[in-house]
């Protein structure tokens, strides 16, 4: 990509609402995004009624509720998802939602037809629904966070086996990682396969966002890598994209002191605006790897370098030495390169001082 993909990740900063998830949809059309994205769950298909909540879901929301009763209360329901597809699609922008279930899964690929599926970092290890998502022949994106580089090349081997194998094939730890290995299986991961890298803690301490992490799994698995930035602020992710990052993925909200798990680590509007502005900024920025001089340079070498000139008065027959014979600007005569070959040489023709020497 010469330009990178930047996902507004609305997630379930809409706190239930879908009026307020449509405000989520006008920021991300405004700040310039490619897509906005939303989560796509049923609690009681995720978690567990008694999983506690994460350290950082403690601080922001409501202590005493378990995490299936925080999610509960910001699920999407089909009509509301109905609702923000429409939407979406009325202000132009790319409609999307991670499926954290095989139910919603379905739902994002038979009702909206989703361009590619977001696999969140959490589900990496499940290789069930893995390789349920394979097997829709759909494009991931695959989130990193807290993994192993082996733990990642597990995760691709499923992927693989899910695009390649007949549909009578057993699924099993030697099928994947002869599918993984396999030059077909590879295709596969090479047409279909964007990886994330990501830190999964919120926000993210800046001595453990570990951009160079992104080259790592560029040069481990050959395939194209993005960032999925939870940190505070915009310099990281518009870091990411200078070190190569082809998507990004930064969380936002209407406003940070809003209730729910997400909001404080999260960008309000105007940041938004501003990380894609500067994100595109870089981009331009970049170039094409190649040293020449530029367009606009060119006007200035005449300028800014220096020819032979007389820095004393010089008579006609005289000898041309270190102290009659230097450099100065501007450059529209003999290239200093060539003041050792003139030392030594008779003069042709008088100088006055600051002259430029002539061939």
């Amino acid at each position: 990509m010469k330009k990178a993909y930047i996902i507004a990740e609305a997630g379930v900063n809409h706190n239930g609402s879908v009026e307020m998830a449509k405000k989520l949809v006008d920021v991300a059309v405004d700040a310039g995004a490619d897509a906005v994205k939303f989560q796509t769950f049923k609690a009681e298909n995720l978690v567990s009624k008694d999983a506690q909540k994460a350290e950082y879901q403690q601080k922001t929301t409501d202590i005493h509720e378990s995490q299936y009763e925080m999610l509960k209360k910001l699920e999407l329901t089909e009509d509301m998802h109905d609702t923000l597809a429409q939407y979406c699609r009325k202000c132009e922008i790319q409609f999307l939602s991670t499926p954290f279930d095989e139910c919603s899964l379905n739902l994002l690929i038979e009702r909206y037809d989703m361009p590619y599926m977001k696999i969140p970092s959490g589900e990496i290890t499940n290789a069930p629904f893995l390789l349920k998502i394979a097997k829709k022949s759909k494009p991931v994106i695959l989130s990193t966070g807290m993994s192993t580089l082996g733990e990642v090349e597990q995760a691709l081997g499923i992927l693989a086996f899910g695009y390649t194998a007949k549909s009578d094939c057993r699924p099993s730890i030697q099928g994947f990682y002869e599918a993984y290995i396999s030059s077909v299986g590879q295709q596969a991961l090479r047409e279909n396969v964007t990886l994330l890298h990501c830190t999964t803690e919120y926000p993210t301490p800046l001595n453990e966002v570990n951009l160079r992490a992104i080259e790592t799994l560029k040069n481990a698995f050959g395939l194209p890598v993005g960032y999925s930035d939870h940190t505070e602020g915009i310099a990281v992710p518009i870091a990411a994209v200078a070190r190569g990052a082809v998507i990004i993925e930064k969380h936002f909200t209407l406003n940070r002191e809003l209730p729910g798990p997400d909001h404080k680590a999260s960008l309000e509007p105007n940041e938004l605006k501003d990380m894609v502005f500067a994100i595109r900024q870089i981009e331009l920025a970049m170039g094409d790897s190649l040293k020449l001089p530029t367009v606009s340079e060119m006007k200035n070498k005449q300028v800014a370098r220096r020819s032979l000139v007389a820095i004393n008065e010089i008579k006609k027959g005289e000898v041309f030495t270190q102290y009659n014979l230097g450099m100065k600007r501007p450059c529209d005569g003999i290239a200093p390169i060539y003041y050792w070959e003139w030392l030594g040489k008779f003069a042709d023709q008088d100088y006055h001082r600051d002259e430029r020497i002539m061939p």
